[in-house]
């Protein structure tokens, strides 16, 4: 009866949210009807039922972008981005070892031009800067855009108009030239240096790479200024460097002009990724092993304490969001960031991030605020995306008190995260580090010619040594960059403890870390990567191990009974 009740508000959630869909739709078009009636005078068929082109058929119409590489230049890998309308091509010359990043949209001729400047200028007019990025957005521009077409009679081919309609949803509903990188998921980052300068960004199999994506002086002012705008800030010569969160979650920091770079105005996106990566991917891609997950997945259910360090994109926070799938699926969570980045299936879970001051220094909630107001609220588990000042000590000072919390930190070494935590600005006593239990050191790494991110350490904090007062610490696991292997070369006393706390033997212990070594290398070879399927698998095994070994095919791992 329960399940039929859940199931019946979930259907009317949905119901609730396709008619406040209806709604805004509706009502949208009928402001910009109104909009339209107010500036051409015309009180009746604005809107045609009938569109003024079929939809896209490329046999009819043909192709919308072409390109082919320079001389001496060749095409390393292709995909399209927006099909038909844009594509990236990746082009590669072997003599002067350079590889560039090729963004292929419509080249429009000079009519097509002079067509979609008065449209963009008719357009302004008409539309407002609300509700940027709904899908919504689309079906009102193209309708205003196909009654400003025959109002102005303007002559267009099917193929002409298919050019400049992408122009405008591109300029106007999402973030313009860069409007490929941002939906291209193989970029992590996207970064613009100065004027006149080639836009760079970070892929997942090129690395950085340059494009042929690039601004001049006025255009990129005023577009560091609109994307300002989008995120809800002001960024001026007044005050001319902004951090920021863009619409699709992702991260933005932006100067303006050279008041403090010298190259001009310059943005730098992290991009946000709208599907979380699971520990599967984690040992698909060779960064973790599946012992390594085995060992974290055991530690993490029995609420060990750990913290990712590294180097910038090393991926702590990518690792962090991994392993939090295997927190059991009604254990409460607090989850504390700057920006928010951690995406989690649980339903107990509290995401809480800082807010900048309205004005001076009044109504800011920084991450230390966060902190105590989560320590009131009750969690199982507490989630920082990064401590780095007196946030630390209440971290800390929570894990003491039997909290268990994730966190990450800049360092790359364990004496390092040691350093940073016991010395200004973050000064943690020694004596309540001793409540960490393990640390894991991530790194970017090259294999062969190819850049990759390994956890080059995983190590645990064994406690204080009474005569020389020092932290002493074990390392478990260690990569073997030769190999390109991680090795277990040390005892854990967080596994000697969780064997103490669940009455294991010895033998007992070593079967539950094959057990799940075994259920996550059956999701990597039959590539279960979704993170709730994966997140359903991890819960069900919490909850009922010995039918999911058995629905794997993995019955001889079964423990008997004793």
């Amino acid at each position: 009866m329960m399940k039929l009740f859940r199931r019946g508000r979930k259907k009317e959630e949905k119901l609730e949210d396709f008619e406040k869909e209806a709604v805004e739709i509706i009502e949208t078009a009928k402001k910009r009807k109104s909009i339209l009636r107010g500036k051409t005078g015309k009180k009746k068929g604005l809107f045609r039922k009938k569109p003024l082109f079929e939809p896209y058929d490329e046999e009819k119409v043909g192709p919308l972008v072409e390109y082919s590489p320079p001389e001496g230049w060749e095409v390393v890998e292709e995909y399209w981005i927006k099909e038909p309308y844009s594509k990236v091509v990746i082009i590669e010359n072997e003599e002067l070892d350079e590889q560039i990043y090729v963004v292929v949209e419509p080249i429009l001729t000079a009519y097509e031009t002079e067509v979609l400047n008065e449209l963009r200028n008719a357009l302004r007019d008409v539309l407002e800067e609300e509700d940027v990025g709904s899908e919504l957005r689309e079906v009102v521009l193209k309708e205003t855009t196909d009654f400003l077409i025959r109002d102005m009679k303007l002559d267009l081919d099917a193929k002409s108009y298919y050019k400049i309609l992408y122009y405008l949803i591109r300029d106007f509903i999402h973030y313009g030239k860069i409007s490929p990188l941002m939906f291209d998921k193989m970029l992590e980052d996207i970064s613009c240096n100065g004027y006149n300068k080639p836009v760079f960004v970070f892929h997942r199999n090129y690395a950085n790479i340059e494009t042929n994506v690039s601004f001049e002086a006025e255009e990129l002012d005023a577009f560091v200024i609109t994307l300002a705008q989008r995120c809800g800030k002001h960024i001026s010569i007044a005050e001319p460097m902004v951090d920021a969160t863009m619409p699709d979650g992702s991260r933005i920091q932006m100067t303006l002009g050279r008041e403090v770079t010298d190259h001009g105005s310059t943005f730098t996106i992290r991009k946000f990724r709208d599907v979380p990566i699971t520990p599967v991917d984690l040992i698909a891609w060779g960064t973790f092993s599946s012992e390594q997950m085995a060992y974290l997945w055991l530690c993490i259910e029995n609420k060990k304490n750990l913290i990712f360090a590294g180097g910038t994109a090393s991926g702590k926070t990518t690792s962090t969001n991994a392993i939090a799938l295997f927190i059991p699926r009604r254990a409460k969570i607090v989850t504390i960031e700057d920006t928010r980045e951690l995406m989690l299936p649980h339903e107990n879970w509290i995401p809480a991030v800082t807010r900048d001051a309205f004005q001076g220094e009044e109504g800011a909630i920084d991450m230390y605020d966060l902190l105590k107001a989560a320590l009131r609220q009750r969690p199982e588990y507490i989630i920082v995306g990064e401590v780095r000042g007196r946030e630390a000590l209440t971290l800390f000072q929570a894990m003491s008190t039997g909290h268990t919390t994730y966190s990450t930190l800049h360092a790359d070494s364990v004496e390092g995260v040691i350093h940073r935590l016991e010395n200004p600005p973050i000064n943690v006593p020694r004596p309540m580090i001793e409540a960490l239990d393990i640390i894991s050191i991530q790194a970017q790494v090259f294999i062969g010619k190819k850049r990759a991110r390994r956890n080059v350490e995983i190590a645990e904090i064994v406690g204080l040594d009474t005569h020389s007062k020092m932290l002493r610490t074990t390392t478990v696991f260690k990569w073997d960059s030769v190999r390109d292997e991680h090795v277990m070369i040390g005892n854990s006393k967080a596994l000697e403890d969780i064997m103490m706390m669940r009455g294991w033997s010895r033998k007992e212990l070593k079967e539950e870390l094959e057990r799940r070594k075994a259920v996550l290398e059956f999701m990597v070879e039959h590539d279960i990567r979704d993170y709730r399927e994966v997140a359903n698998i991890i819960h069900a095994y919490q909850s009922r191990p010995e039918k999911v070994l058995e629905k794997m095919g993995l019955s001889e791992l079964i423990p008997k009974a004793r």
